[in-house]
Order: C-alpha cells, then sequence, then structure tokens
C-alpha cells in the first residue's frame, strides 16, 4: 500500500482505538503524530517508542479536542497531514430529559465539532500536497441508536453526515473521506469494565462478554484496534482510490440487523 513517508494525525490516540491504527499505519511505513489532552511523559515516551519499533517519525502534540482553536493548531503544528484520523471521543449515558448540558455540549464538541475543525485545517495541506484521506471514526452508533445515548449517538450520526460532504467537495481532487464505524471493540476502557460487570450479573467473563456487553453484535466477538488500524490502512491505500463519501462497519453484523 503505497502510504509509506506520508504523514498521519490522529487525534485522541493515546490509547484504545487512536493508539492502533497509529500503530498499524507506522507498521506500513507512515509517519504519525499522536495527540490527547493530557501531554504527560508517557505520552511522549510512547510516540519514541512508536518511532524506534517502525523506524518513522512519531511525535506527540497536545490539544484540548473540546476547544475549536486547538483542533486546527493542532493541525498547524504537525505541518503536514497527509492522512487524518478524526478520533478523538468520549462518552455519558443518561435518560434524555436528565441529560446534563454540560455533558451534551462537550460530547459534541469532542466527538463532533473537533472533527470539522481539524478538516477544516487540513484540507488546505491536502491540496497543497496532491493527495489526502480524511478517515472520521464514527460508529455504529452513527447508523443506529441505542437508549440513553442521544449525544453520542446525534454526534455520530453528524460525522457521517459530515463525511458525506467532505467526500463531495473533494471528489474531483486525489482525496477521499470515508466513516470507520465500528461496534464493540476490545479496548483497555472496555477490559476495566469487565470485572465489575461480571461482579453485578454474577456471571464469568465469557457470560458477560456474550450476553451483555455484546449482547446487540451477531459475531458475539470484539472487533480489535488491529482491524480499525488495518482497515485505516486499507482506506489509504490505492485501492480505495474510489472508495469516498460511504462509511465501513466494523461491527461483527451487528446494523446487519
Amino acid at each position: 500500500m503505497s502510504v509509506k513517508g506520508k504523514t498521519a494525525v490522529i487525534t485522541g490516540s493515546n490509547s484504545g482505538i487512536g493508539l492502533g491504527i497509529a500503530q498499524e499505519l507506522a507498521r506500513a511505513g507512515v509517519n504519525v503524530v499522536l495527540n490527547s489532552f493530557t501531554d504527560s511523559d508517557e505520552d511522549h515516551a510512547l510516540a519514541a517508542k512508536i518511532a524506534k519499533e517502525h523506524g518513522v517519525t512519531a511525535r506527540y502534540i497536545k490539544a484540548d479536542m473540546s476547544d475549536a482553536e486547538q483542533c486546527r493548531a493542532l493541525i498547524q503544528q504537525a505541518g503536514t497531514c497527509d492522512i487524518l484520523i478524526n478520533n478523538a471521543g468520549i462518552q455519558h449515558v443518561a435518560p434524555i430529559d436528565e441529560f446534563p448540558t454540560d455533558k451534551w455540549n462537550a460530547i459534541i464538541a469532542i466527538n463532533m465539532n473537533s472533527a470539522f475543525h481539524t478538516t477544516a485545517a487540513a484540507l488546505p495541506k491536502m491540496r497543497a500536497a496532491g493527495w489526502g484521506r480524511v478517515i472520521n471514526i464514527a460508529s455504529a452508533h452513527g447508523l443506529t441508536a441505542s437508549p440513553y445515548k442521544s449525544a453520542y449517538v446525534a454526534a455520530k450520526h453528524g460525522i457521517v453526515g459530515m463525511t458525506k460532504v467532505v467526500a463531495l467537495e473533494t471528489a474531483q481532487e486525489p482525496i477521499t473521506a470515508n466513516a470507520i464505524c465500528p461496534g464493540y471493540v476490545l479496548t483497555p476502557l472496555v477490559e476495566a469494565q469487565i470485572p465489575d460487570t461480571m461482579k453485578k450479573y454474577d456471571m464469568d467473563r465469557d457470560e458477560v462478554i456474550k450476553k451483555v456487553m455484546l449482547e446487540r453484535q451477531p459475531s458475539k466477538e470484539f472487533a480489535t484496534v488491529e482491524q480499525l488500524g488495518g482497515t485505516a490502512l486499507f482506506l489509504c491505500s490505492d485501492a480505495a482510490a474510489q472508495i469516498t463519501g460511504t462509511t465501513i462497519s466494523v461491527d461483527g453484523g451487528w446494523t446487519a440487523l
């Protein structure tokens, strides 16, 4: 896949899906820019580790994805942005009539608005370079809904819609825009929830995974961060040059129901 030497900026990438995508892109020879709002020694060490393991340039840049100016500054600080992976996201669960306004605003800002700001800043760089890929990490909840997740579902549906707009605006250029829609993914955050869920339902690990966590995922298996990284890598390849403005579900059949 012809991505060696390209530079990818991945938001929310010091763990979980974002880090998995960064690792897979770096393995293919892509230089990567990691991001989070923490700016810890561990964040910078993680970038150094990726650089050493894969022989690429890897940097960490702090930016708070709830802040429009910082979203745009991230792209400017990166210098080059051939591949933009909008991955940053948070979640809160509550009935809509009890949903805290501050949580709604934060989820919309981080999960959706940030992708608008980073994309707006990245497109001129892609056009100047004559090539680009915008990959938005949406969700199965960008295509369907669940109760008590009003802000998350709204944001992810918005991401899918914005992806289509970017694709249409760049349709006659060597730039594509697509959304990956994961189902449940086994990330450290999800892994940490398993013990408490086992206690709550008095179930063993396998029962919790299949009957509770993966109730809506027909495969009854988690997607992996490596699979999502591979999907992103494919979308960056020449094979995907005519794939734009669409969604790719990595959800074990969830949205086929």
